[in-house]
């Protein structure tokens, strides 16, 4: 009767683990995800003003998600705010190419409404460079962004 019962255990233990292991496996955010942050956060500034908005994104809270960070970038190509790695903000990253050469602040910063802007860079869980798609949204004279490894 033990072993029966101890069978089931383990048979339930691994039926659970084939139901989360996807869960587990959603370690990262995905593209519809990114853009619905970046809207999510263009709305904000647009109510809020930079201060309040700039503030929430930095802190992360509801503009972090896993890899899902929000950041805002200049026309000049200068990071105002980033969820992600504060010390970014205040450098100017116009010139920053991927390792493919692609300028990809540059046609970030020259989005007229919103668009995706492809590129490839490191993912700092995997180590690899890999393929990343980033849905920027013009807000007055920044833009906001937010971006998801691609597979």
């Amino acid at each position: 009767m033990f072993t029966k019962f101890m069978g089931g255990i383990a048979g339930l233990f691994l039926a659970l683990a084939v139901i989360v292991s996807p869960v587990a496996a959603a370690e990262q955010g995905s593209v519809e995800e990114a853009k619905a942050m970046a809207e999510k956060a263009a709305a904000l500034l647009s109510a809020k003003g930079k201060d309040e908005a700039f503030a929430a994104f930095n802190a992360g809270g509801e503009f972090k998600d896993r890899d899902l960070y929000v950041f805002v970038i200049d026309n000049s190509g200068t990071t105002v705010s980033h969820g992600a790695n504060a010390a970014l903000i205040g450098r100017n990253l116009m010139e920053v190419r991927d390792p493919s050469g692609k300028q990809f602040v540059k046609e970030m910063v020259a989005i007229a409404d919103s668009g995706w802007v492809d590129y490839v860079w490191q993912n700092p869980a995997s180590k690899a460079v890999e393929p990343k798609r980033s849905y920027v949204i013009r807000e007055g004279d920044v833009v906001v962004g937010v971006g998801a490894y691609v597979k």
